[in-house]
């Protein structure tokens, strides 16, 4: 998934909104700014149980990261249907991003 460019015009991917490592002041503003602007999409996108397993799979909102296989026994469904339904909403986040 991407959010665009970095003033380098490097590419900035999800891992590098969740990363952050010895960054500048302006650099890390600008992640801020990002992350700020992936949580109100996440939000304002997905369905109740993608928003979920996004949160729980990737560790958001104070949530520790979780397996595929822990989400799928907490919600008592197949992983194969958790992978799915992050698939979906990752590529939902990935669209609203491109725009």
């Amino acid at each position: 998934m991407h959010f665009g460019q970095d003033k380098e015009g490097n590419e900035i991917t999800f891992i590098d909104v969740i990363e952050n490592g010895g960054m500048s002041v302006e650099d890390e503003i600008d992640l801020k700014l990002k992350v700020k602007k992936l949580y109100k999409k996440i939000s304002e996108v997905l369905q109740d149980r993608e928003k979920m397993i996004i949160e729980f799979r990737f560790g958001l909102n104070g949530r520790e990261p979780k397996t595929q296989n822990e989400i799928a026994k907490m919600l008592g469904i197949s992983r194969s249907y958790v992978s799915r339904i992050e698939t979906k909403a990752i590529g939902k986040l990935s669209k609203e991003f491109e725009n």
